[in-house]
């Protein structure tokens, strides 16, 4: 088996089905729920592999698009596949690109064969396919890969919806046709957009053919949140109780909360790391951006609770001070800290729910963090 997962801890109850389990790969055991930091392009930006490991990361997100496009796959097999070419020896989770194709072609040409698209780098055209997206994550070697799939946008119409979910159970089956590598695993992706019937008929039929691992795509694409909530509760309890349930593309900490309370075992966005970069630093009372003129002679960290680096070292004002002047420095320490307030947070919900207090730890949670109205 290239992974094996085991459930250690269930929590049923109506408005609680979190859960604790463990992931086995080839590059080593992963708690859940989890979150995986994304280093799209065989990077987790502004951070050293090292850091991430001590920081306690067990696995990251790759992307095969953009790996696709630079510096190729050939290239990464060659050097030994992905792990060793990003010196990277824990696990890593590759995303197929259908995503991307959606969110980054903008011209470009689907229909039931795969997606022609131009190339965001150099307007180059390129063809992707269910067969050539397994070619493509087989030559990187993560330890777990994902169907191609077809996202729709917020919002998008009944027909649109329906044939991009058709389309994805298509290339599923393509998918599981050419994936042949033992030592990886294949996860499914669910689409249907915001409606019940067409995610519902989805789900089943995918399950139907049996994949290690369920992925729920299409959500958290400028739905608001109360909607991704709703069909979350939809659509988990119907998904196999001994496979882990992947929510793709959600990172904002009261988001994966609310996701660990429906079931959900993995997350991965670049929302903690692209925030660092920009200087919107997580805070046990919400965000704050360091660049506000209030933290000039702010002489406390970040966070007084955090124990991060970055926190223990560091005063606003000095930080404010990196990210004004634009010494690389802010983004990376604005980065090490977001990574370890989301390292924090997972350890705290997974000992939630070891402790059977998941309940009152979200109830604290909203106690003190301010959680802003957004729509991604």
């Amino acid at each position: 088996m290239p992974i094996e997962f085991k459930i250690t801890k269930e929590i049923n109850k109506i408005n609680n089905r979190a859960r604790l389990g463990l992931i086995k790969t080839a590059h080593g055991l992963v708690e859940t729920p989890v979150f995986m930091p994304v280093g799209t392009q065989a990077t987790i930006k502004g951070i050293l592999p090292k850091e991430i490991d001590a920081l306690g990361f067990p696995i990251i997100l790759s992307n095969a698009y953009h790996l696709f496009l630079r510096p190729g796959y050939q290239l990464i097999s060659q050097c030994g596949g992905l792990h060793k070419f990003m010196g990277w020896n824990r696990a890593i989770l590759t995303d197929s690109g259908g995503f991307q194709v959606f969110s980054l072609g903008k011209i470009n040409k689907i229909n039931n064969d795969g997606v022609t698209f131009q190339s965001y780098i150099d307007g180059s055209s390129h063809f992707i396919n269910p067969e050539k997206a397994m070619e493509i994550q087989m030559a990187l070697g993560s330890d777990i890969a994902m169907v191609f799939d077809q996202c729709v946008p917020y919002p998008s119409n009944r027909y649109e919806t329906l044939l991009a979910a058709e389309r994805t159970y298509e290339w599923a089956k393509e998918c599981l046709k050419y994936h042949n590598k033992k030592e990886q695993a294949l996860f499914a992706i669910i689409q249907g957009g915001l409606f019940h019937d067409i995610r519902k008929e989805n789900t089943l039929k995918l399950i139907e053919l049996d994949f290690p691992g369920y992925a729920l795509g299409g959500l958290s694409v400028g739905e608001p949140k109360p909607l991704m909530n709703e069909m979350l509760d939809y659509i988990v309890p119907l998904l196999p109780a001994d496979k882990p349930r992947y929510l793709m593309g959600v990172g904002a900490p009261e988001s994966i909360i609310e996701g660990v309370m429906r079931g959900i075992d993995m997350f991965d966005c670049v929302l903690p790391t692209r925030n660092g970069r920009n200087g919107c630093l997580f805070t046990h009372n919400g965000k704050i951006s360091i660049t506000n003129a209030r933290y000039k002679e702010e002489l406390r960290p970040i966070d007084q609770k955090c124990h991060c680096y970055t926190c223990q070292n560091f005063s606003c004002a000095y930080l404010r001070h990196l990210y004004l002047a634009k010494e690389m420095l802010g983004p990376i320490l604005g980065t090490i800290h977001n990574l370890y307030f989301m390292k924090k947070l997972m350890e705290d919900i997974r000992r939630a729910i070891l402790e059977d207090r998941l309940e009152s730890f979200k109830e604290e949670f909203y106690k003190y963090y301010l959680v802003e109205e957004e729509t991604t």
